[in-house]
């Protein structure tokens, strides 16, 4: 992975790129790329890459050109396929002199133009120049695995469109403002994430997975035309006409051959790589089929939570033992975790509410400081397999719907909405607009209903106003006459792509925090054929009756210990108590004090304390508890985030705000 930045006047008039921009997005990219920077500029066009040296050490500085240098390539990620690709172009005469990966896509593009991304597998963002044509192209990964945001932005005398790896490249050029947009804040409240393209910021967008910015510039002092076009989408097969043989092996055995050989892939680097290990089946198996492959054991990091009841990492410990991986456990604990939180939260640029990734960040932390650049992760296997508690909840639910023409279902819901949000309830005139953007529930909402169903109580009046008539799923682009040809069950599978995975595992828990430290984090799981594979087959090889992630525990009986491939599957998480313990850090304080509330505007500072009562009045990790932990856990986040990019005044902390004070020392610690 690298950090890639740049910037284009939309007026055609090839003015010069203003001085320093490019150098100061590379530099807040810095920690993307530590190896080596590289830049082109040239009349109206600026790009600029960090490098972190992964394939071609010796030769993969970046921009990267064809033979006439007419088009030039900056990117972040990996092409795995590059080795097929690069022998094919050679074939037909293209002169590549690099061994890196990169070096193919000014050749593909030659030959293909846009129908090069049939050609490109992996998980990229790259920015490409053809000086001939005008012509510049975003374009993202199909997964969302590497972040890409952009915005247009006037000056005196015209317009520039600047992108970057990362929002904090923006803000650093000294053109783009930071200012907050409640869309992305209620974004947070109500998915748990940000799946873009809206984000917290005001008038940046993130490019979209599967999606290219296709920007054509015209005559001097035309403006250029700019297009958000999709090369792919994820999609599944009508209702019944999904792979569903009554004989296990040969999905069996077809799943296994695409996990050896997205394993394989996410192998090749010229430096070393290792691998997250919870304990789990989705990690177990990664590892398990990496040493294989390697035929030698690869390290292994775990993390483990310190407190009763959330360390699973015996389990991990164990299973290293067992292979001989030379393997480090992490320990954290709230001073850790919670001295961690404001870099997670620099690092992810939007409000993060589950507290345990600190932790992760914490493990990439560690993984860099141990010289590694290359983890292999388990991201992704639930949202394709079923794996999360709320896929089991929507299909004990709809089994009320077996009457034709009469959805029970759906005024159990209800009713317990109505019985569960205590004077919260949502208008049913947004319910209704809801199911028309949608256009049916799913296993997702099931969750988001449990878990924000106080938001509308916390935000302030003017939240609300401001909020009053819009409805967050509407930016999801749902094909609402596609799904309704899906089964079901597929229909809660491609929320979990759209939403979970680009708007908080790949972001919070993935590139974001991995990169914060240098590393590059691969997931297996998110290969695309394997993704194409596993969405054709029926939800049956996937939810067995209660059975999450069925035929991946059919494949890890080959290669795991019985117990290990159908145990139980956990989700990693840490006690939101540690921030409201003795040695809670200060600045958690200030943050939800009512001057700090008032301040940012965002909540009601009554409300909040009402949710902060009711928090510690439940019992600890009860469902009664979980939305009021979440919604609390947001308004710290969303505090934090304010601090860290908009205001900075609202704790003793450093800020990247531009209206920031002086950091001082942190107050004493003491408990909330």
């Amino acid at each position: 992975m690298c950090g890639i930045a740049g910037l284009i006047d939309l007026t055609s008039r090839q003015r010069p790129v203003p001085p320093g921009v490019l150098a100061a997005m590379a530099k807040a990219l810095t920690h993307r790329g530590p190896d080596e920077d590289g830049f082109l500029e040239a009349p109206g066009i600026g790009l600029a890459s960090r490098r972190l040296s992964i394939v071609g050490l010796k030769n993969g500085r970046q921009p990267v050109g064809n033979e006439d240098g007419r088009v030039q390539v900056v990117m972040n990620g990996e092409i795995f396929e590059y080795p097929q690709l690069r022998s094919d172009l050679s074939q037909k005469g293209h002169q590549l002199v690099r061994d890196c990966d990169t070096e193919v896509i000014p050749h593909l593009w030659e030959d293909l133009g846009v129908k090069m991304f049939d050609r490109l597998q992996g998980q990229f963002a790259f920015a490409l120049w053809d000086a001939n044509q005008r012509r510049l192209l975003l374009a993202r990964d199909r997964a969302g695995i590497a972040p890409l945001f952009w915005t247009r932005q006037r000056d005196a005398e015209g317009e520039w469109l600047l992108f970057a790896s990362e929002i904090k490249a923006l803000l650093a050029s000294g053109m783009v403002p930071a200012r907050p947009d409640r869309r992305g804040i209620d974004h947070v409240f109500t998915m748990l994430a940000v799946p873009g393209p809206i984000t917290c910021f005001e008038n940046i967008q993130a490019l979209m997975l599967g999606h290219y910015l296709d920007i054509q510039l015209g005559r001097s002092g035309e403006m250029a035309g700019v297009q958000d076009r999709a090369y792919w989408s994820l999609t599944f097969p009508d209702q019944g006409r999904e792979e569903n043989p009554s004989d296990p092996k040969p999905l069996v055995d077809r799943f296994e051959q695409l996990m050896l050989q997205a394993i394989e892939r996410r192998l090749r680097a010229d430096v070393p790589v290792v691998a997250y290990l919870s304990g789990g089946i989705d990690s177990s198996l990664v590892v398990k089929m990496a040493s294989h492959l390697r035929q030698q054991p690869i390290p292994t990091f775990t993390v483990a939570i310190r407190a009763e009841g959330y360390d699973e990492s015996g389990q991990a410990e164990a299973f290293a033992n067992m292979l001989g991986t030379e393997h480090l456990t992490l320990t954290c604990g709230a001073k850790e975790i919670g001295g961690a939180y404001p870099r997670l939260i620099q690092a992810a640029e939007c409000p993060v509410s589950d507290t345990c990734r600190g932790a992760i960040l914490l493990l990439a932390q560690e993984v860099h400081q141990r010289g590694y650049k290359v983890v292999l992760t388990g991201e992704g296997s639930d949202e394709a397999l079923g794996g999360y508690s709320w896929f089991k909840w929507n299909k004990i639910f709809s089994q009320l719907d077996r009457i034709p023409g009469l959805p029970l279902s759906q005024l159990a819901r209800r009713l317990v909405m109505r019985f569960t949000s205590r004077g919260n309830r949502v208008p049913w005139r947004l319910m209704g607009r809801l199911y028309r953007i949608i256009g049916r529930h799913n296993a997702w909402l099931d969750m988001y209903g449990h878990t924000n169903r106080y938001k509308r109580r916390v935000y302030s009046e003017s939240m609300l106003d401001a909020l009053r008539n819009y409805i967050p799923y509407q930016d999801l682009g749902i094909d609402v006459a596609e799904h309704a040809r899906w089964h079901p069950f597929h229909d809660s599978v491609w929320w979990g792509y759209r939403v979970n995975l680009p708007g908080l595992l790949l972001s919070s828990a993935g590139d974001r925090v991995t990169m914060h430290s240098s590393v590059e984090g691969r997931y297996p799981f998110l290969d695309e054929d394997l993704v194409a594979f596993l969405s054709k087959i029926h939800p049956d090889w996937k939810l067995r009756g209660l059975r999450e992630k069925y035929l991946l525990r059919l494949l890890g009986e080959r290669w795991l210990p019985k117990e290990m491939a159908w145990r139980k599957k956990g989700i990693f998480q840490a006690p939101f108590d540690i921030f409201f313990e003795r040695e809670s850090p200060a600045y958690l304080q200030q943050l939800i004090s009512p001057e700090s509330l008032r301040k940012t505007g965002y909540f009601d500072p009554a409300a909040v304390d009402w949710i902060r009562r009711n928090y510690r009045q439940a019992r600890p990790r009860s469902m009664r508890r979980v939305p009021f932990e979440v919604t609390l856990s947001a308004v710290v986040s969303t505090q934090l985030w304010h601090h860290l990019f908009i205001d900075g005044t609202l704790a003793d902390l450093p800020s990247l705000a531009v209206s920031a004070r002086p950091p001082v020392p942190l107050a004493a610690s003491h408990s909330l």
